[in-house]
């Protein structure tokens, strides 16, 4: 099976931003340890587990960015994400990083509604620890490929608290209904779309673009005009629609970028995600 990859390249990442990070807080005001935690079980599954990354001198006003993995729905993990954590770690170390990994879809087991259930977990549970974790229920979220699509689904449709304050799609799929998709020569992608069914009603709601709302959050959106498997209708369609509800939103096509993308454009896409969190969250 094809599975959907976004490729970041760790270290180039961090030449480019190194030289910006920000300073760090005064340690006379230090009042909590940097403390991480990994694989914290928030279901019985092998899958439900999530690591957090708490930031020295975090209160209850410490904001939480929610990172989600791509992979086709099928595969993945949540170690594909440790490029976003270790820059929000070194360009907004005032961050609490959560790394969460979800049920992995199968014939017996479709992706919806399931890995929506396993965000409403995690979220659930952090608003259940804040005062333990010493964190905000605020947050935010960053998914890549299908990660994005379940990022973007969850903000619109399934946030009931209006916890989140802004949300990013990196090549992240927005309309299942899509013609593009309905009438794919690739038997791979078809398999991969077919996991969802073929309901009209049931697509449509799995669709971010027929969720978004006039409330929805700030949305960051990164595409590649060269991606096999994001038709750029995706993206376009998401944008068109957040400008008609009026809501907050930016939006990259990068000409040469694929299913993933390097050098300036990637540094690009560092530059605009530091400061779009660094506005809404």
């Amino acid at each position: 099976m094809y599975k959907f990859v976004f490729i970041l390249l760790l270290n180039f990442l961090f030449i480019v931003t190194s030289s910006c990070s920000e300073d760090s807080i005064a340690p006379e005001i230090a009042a909590l340890e940097a403390k991480t935690m990994m694989n914290l079980e928030y279901g019985s599954d092998l899958h439900q587990k999530y690591d957090i990354y708490l930031p020295q001198n975090r209160t209850k006003d410490t904001k939480v960015l929610i990172l989600i993995h791509g992979g086709g729905w099928a595969a993945g993990d949540k170690s594909e994400m440790d490029a976003f954590k270790d820059f929000i770690k070194s360009q907004l170390p005032g961050i609490a990083v959560v790394n969460m990994n979800y049920r992995l879809a199968d014939d017996n087991n479709p992706p919806y509604p399931m890995q929506i259930d396993d965000i409403n977990l995690v979220v659930s549970q952090l608003r259940n620890k804040a005062q333990e974790f010493q964190i905000s229920t605020d947050i935010g979220f960053i998914g890549a490929s299908a990660g994005a699509h379940l990022s973007l689904l969850w903000s619109y449709a399934h946030d009931t608290k209006k916890q989140v304050k802004m949300v990013c799609s990196i090549v992240g799929p927005t309309n299942l209904l899509d013609e593009a998709y309905i009438s794919t020569p690739n038997e791979e992608l078809r398999i991969l779309l077919d996991q969802f069914g073929n309901d009209p009603e049931v697509l449509e709601e799995v669709s971010p673009l027929y969720q978004v709302t006039t409330t929805s959050p700030p949305t960051l959106l990164f595409y590649g005009a060269q991606d096999p498997l994001i038709p750029n209708s995706q993206g376009i369609s998401l944008r068109d629609g957040l400008m008609e509800l009026n809501v907050e939103h930016e939006f990259t096509l990068y000409p040469n970028g694929g299913h993933g993308w390097v050098g300036l454009d990637l540094l690009d896409t560092t530059i605009k995600l530091k400061a779009f969190i660094q506005e809404h969250l």
